[in-house]
Formats: structure tokens, C-alpha cells, sequence
């Protein structure tokens, strides 16, 4: 509700991770910069600890945009697993199929170790990633630490990132564990934000929601950190209800007062009454000592009377019968269909988005897709990512119960976002949608013609040629003639300008993400996610 009030574009202090609002404090940026170094080794574990709420989960989202677009990434959010489980979940969100109701650690393991090989083989790095890992037991620990025995003569085949609090670290300092902490190749504890770091986070925030105007104080900004102790969720939960309190009580900025109030309705803590005028016979005590020429503890007793008449400052409390309706309620599966459907109702919709039909009774969608000349890809990535691409894509979502089911994004504006969900159509806060999706999307697109896989720097072939054709298209020039072109020199040099002018990694490898959006300039009849745009 404040938001047309300060003129934001969104809520700035939402505590959902959100990566376009981190903001990169020098910790922040020493993390981010550990997790990619990990990234780069020869496999083994990434370790980033930090209190609660100082950001883990949203570095980790800002590390997925630094991943290679053709990477397998595994996401484990429930690690209190056993063995088995946890080979089963990572087997699931790989999308490994492996016999119905088994139990046997040996079956999942080659099943598992046989992906990482094809994996491997087509240049695809698979990663790990594991967050409250200090839920995780010795047992499953060593599980995981034998997984990333899976090698080939060269390299570890499996790169296993894993989040926690600090009771992490004193996890793995275990005996019993010393092989997998030997393994660790980067760690990092991210620590809260300093004192002097705290108004910079909120200009950030703010300026990314859409105003540049400061809306704190310094002081407001001191006293944010007294309550805080720099910790950003803590911060976003006070800034957002000092913001809603502003609003309510008609101010313009967020005084120390203010801030001082908003905590107390965040964490629940009584106002402290205010003391008693002091009574009469201390009026005649200090007139007796005014009379013997002490000032001075006249001065005293002053400052701690209350204020004149015409000078009370009237202290109105956030009223909560004025406030805005609480948040939006969560998205949870409805309707006559059962939850167990709700991936073949999604993959209709999405199928529906390109003009085509999708039956269960068919196969599989990636086998129905490829009938129809298209190829169906699993990523996981941002919001951004998505606006991005600009395609129509079914998205995995946790409801409150954490249980997964799916719905189509079909539409994304800057606030709101429209969702199949089952039978019906959902206009959804962004925030909404933000809170209970993790990163897990699956899209449609058009392959070139021939295409069997990435194409790499000195590459050739019919796909290098229509590169070629879309590179001369692009940037205006002719095509080249004669032998068949190889990815190098000039068409490498415009294959990177082009990622980097599309927000890529301009690193001329042409994966699935570089040709979508080669795909989108050249045809303008596929399905967007961009109201009154096509593809």
C-alpha cells in the first residue's frame, strides 16, 4: 500500500531473495568471488556459512547467473534426509529415472554416476547444491562425500556446494569427518553488515525499487543498526514496517522514533510507560534550593520534567486497525484436479502457449516437443533470467506444506506476474511468486537447423552456418561465401559482442541461452512473456 505513497516501482525491503536486490557489500562480494573460485576447481566442496539472515540464499541465486548456461544444477532444500533420500531427491531434481520404490544406494549411484559421464562427455558441469546443510548427519555427510569419488582419469564429476549456519563448521570439524573437510577447496562466513555499510544497503534497495530520494537518516540509519545488528533480514523486516508506519502517520521520511516504533511491532516489545509528573513536594523542594543558589540541580530536575503545555509531542502508535491487509496469502493448489496432475496441466498450458497440444497418453513433453521440431530445456535461474528470454515457461513451486506442484508463467510485468495454475488464470504479486519459487524452470524453443549441442570456439558445421547467416543479419553485413565458416576470428568476435549485448557470459561458447535469444531476433511469431511483444 506505501508504494504509490514514497513512488516505489515495488517493495524494496522484501525478504524474499531476490538477486537484483543485492546488494554487494564488500562481504558480500568476497563470498560470491569464494563460490566462483569453488566453482572453478576440480571439483570437490564450496562452503559459504553466516548467521541467519545475512544473505546465503541470495548469493547462492546470484552464483546461479555466474553458472554456465549448460550446467545440471541439483538444489536440496530439506537436508534432513537419510542417505537414501538425499540420493533419491538429487536423482529427482536431475531428472534421472531409476526403478520405482527403490531403495538400494548402489542402484541410484550408478544411475546417477552414469549421467555425470554423459554429462561430462557433452561438456556439461553438474553441480550440487545443498542449503541448511547443518541439518545434515555424519552419515549423510559421508554419503555426499563419496559422491564426489564419481571421476573420470582427469576430474571430479561433481561439484557439491553447501550452505549452512556456523553450526557447520563445528560439523565438520568432526573426527569422523575429517576426509570430507579436507576436500573443502573454498569457505567463507559471511558476516552481517557494518555499521557504516547500512545506509548504503538502503539507498540500494530503494534506488533499485525506484527512488533515489533518502528516506532514512543518517541517525535513522544508526539506529537501524543498534536494532539490527546488520543483519539485512532484519533489516528489510524493519524498513518495510517503518515505511508502512510512515505511510499511515502521512510522513515523509523514517525518523529514529519512527524506526524505534516500527521494531517494536516487529519484535513484539511493550511500549515503556510514560513516568508520572512529579509531585508537589518536590516543586517546594527545589524552590528551597533555587533560594541557596543551586542552579545547577535546578537544571537537573528541568530537563527531566515533561514539556510545556503548547510544546507536548502527542506519540500516536501504528494503528492497526489503519494498516494495509496482511500480505498475500501463498499460492496453493485448488480445483477438482488432484496435485499429482498439476505437471500435465502446466505442460498443457505451455504447449497451448505455441499452438499445440500435449497429452499424457503421448510421452514424454521433451518427446512430444521434439515431434514438433522444438526442444524442451530444465534451468534454473532468476526472474531476470526469465524476462530475459522472454519465453512462456512452467515454473516448480512449494506450497506452504512444502509440497511441489507446477504452474505456467505466461505473462511477467514489472510488479505482478500471470500464472496457469490447474484450470484457472492468476495475476500474482511478484513477491508472492518470489517467496515459493526456488529457481526451477522449464521452457520451449526452437533448435536451428541440425542442432545436436552446444558449439564451442572452432566448431563447424550447419549450425556455425546459420550462426554465420544470423551474425551478417545482425550486424548488417554480408554473408560470407565458400568454405564452410568455422566459430573463430570474426564470428566469434560477434558471437561474444552479441552475448554481451544480450547479458551474457561473452565467453563465444553457444549454448541454449545465446540461441534463444538469437532465435527471438530472427523470429517474431514465437510466444513472449512481454505484454504486446513477440519473440
Amino acid at each position: 500500500m506505501y508504494k504509490d505513497y514514497f513512488g516505489l516501482k515495488e517493495e524494496p525491503f522484501s525478504i524474499a531473495p531476490d538477486p537484483q536486490f543485492l546488494y554487494m557489500s564488500e562481504r558480500h562480494r568476497e563470498a560470491l568471488a569464494h563460490l566462483i573460485y569453488g566453482m572453478k576447481t576440480d571439483g570437490g566442496f564450496v562452503l559459504l556459512t553466516g548467521e541467519v539472515g545475512t544473505g546465503k540464499t541470495t548469493v547462492c541465486r546470484c552464483l546461479l547467473e555466474q553458472i554456465p548456461e549448460h550446467s545440471e544444477i541439483a538444489f536440496v532444500l530439506n537436508p534432513k534426509l537419510t542417505a537414501s533420500e538425499l540420493l533419491a531427491t538429487i536423482c529427482d531434481e536431475l531428472h534421472i529415472s531409476y526403478p520405482a520404490g527403490n531403495r538400494s544406494n548402489k542402484v541410484f549411484i550408478d544411475a546417477l554416476n552414469a549421467f555425470l559421464l554423459e554429462a561430462h562427455s557433452q561438456g556439461r558441469k553438474t553441480v550440487l547444491i545443498i542449503d541448511e546443510a547443518q541439518n545434515l548427519s555424519v552419515a549423510v555427510l559421508e554419503q555426499i562425500r563419496l559422491l564426489t569419488n564419481l571421476e573420470t582419469n582427469k576430474q571430479k564429476l561433481l561439484q557439491v556446494i553447501m550452505l549452512g549456519q556456523p553450526e557447520l563448521k563445528l560439523l565438520l570439524d568432526k573426527p569422523e569427518l575429517r576426509q570430507l573437510a579436507q576436500r573443502v577447496t573454498a569457505r567463507y562466513h559471511l558476516e552481517p553488515l557494518s555499521k557504516n555499510e547500512i545506509q548504503a544497503y538502503i539507498r540500494h534497495r530503494l534506488a533499485v525499487a525506484g527512488v533515489e530520494r533518502p528516506l532514512f537518516s543518517s541517525a535513522t540509519a544508526n539506529k537501524l543498526y543498534q536494532l539490527s545488528g546488520g543483519v539485512p533480514r532484519l533489516i528489510n523486516l524493519l524498513c518495510d514496517r517503518a515505511l508502512l508506519g510512515a505511510y499511515v502517520k502521512n510522513q515523509s521520511t523514517i525518523s529514529p522514533a519512527l524506526l524505534s516504533e516500527a521494531a517494536r511491532e516487529v519484535f513484539g516489545k511493550k511500549i515503556k510507560p510514560v513516568p508520572a509528573p512529579a509531585p508537589f513536594w518536590q516543586w517546594a523542594l527545589l524552590v528551597l534550593v533555587l533560594l541557596v543558589g543551586s542552579g545547577f540541580l535546578l537544571q537537573t530536575y528541568l530537563q527531566h520534567q515533561p514539556p510545556a503545555a503548547n510544546a507536548v509531542a502527542v506519540k500516536i502508535p501504528i494503528a492497526r486497525e489503519s494498516s494495509p491487509p496482511p500480505n498475500p496469502a501463498p499460492l496453493t493448489w485448488s480445483g477438482t484436479e488432484p496435485i499429482s496432475r498439476s505437471s500435465v496441466l502446466a505442460y498443457q498450458a505451455l504447449f497451448g502457449r505455441w499452438g499445440l497440444k500435449f497429452s499424457e497418453a503421448e510421452g514424454t513433453a521433451r518427446g512430444q516437443a521434439e515431434q514438433h521440431g522444438l526442444n524442451l530445456i530444465d534451468r534454473r535461474g532468476s526472474l531476470g533470467r526469465l524476462r530475459q528470454l522472454n519465453r512462456p515457461a512452467v515454473l516448480k513451486l512449494n506450497d506452504p506444506e512444502r509440497r511441489p506442484f507446477f504452474v505456467t508463467l505466461t505473462a511477467l510485468g514489472e510488479t505482478d506476474a500471470t500464472l496457469v495454475l490447474g484450470t484457472e488464470v492468476r495475476v500474482v504479486p511478484i513477491e508472492t511468486l518470489l517467496k515459493q519459487w526456488l529457481g526451477e524452470f522449464t521452457l520451449l524453443w526452437q533448435t536451428p537447423p541440425n542442432y545436436s549441442g552446444v558449439v564451442k570456439p572452432g566448431d563447424q558445421g550447419q549450425v556455425v552456418q546459420w550462426l554465420e547467416e544470423q551474425m551478417a543479419a545482425h550486424y548488417s553485413r554480408d554473408v560470407r561465401t565458400g568454405a564452410s565458416p568455422k566459430l573463430s576470428g570474426q564470428l566469434l568476435e560477434e558471437v561474444q559482442k552479441f552475448q554481451a549485448e544480450a547479458g551474457l557470459q561473452p565467453d563465444g561458447i553457444v549454448g541454449t541461452y545465446t540461441l534463444i535469444l538469437l532465435n527471438s531476433r530472427a523470429n517474431k511469431t514465437h510466444p513472449t512473456l512481454t505484454a504486446g511483444q513477440r519473440g
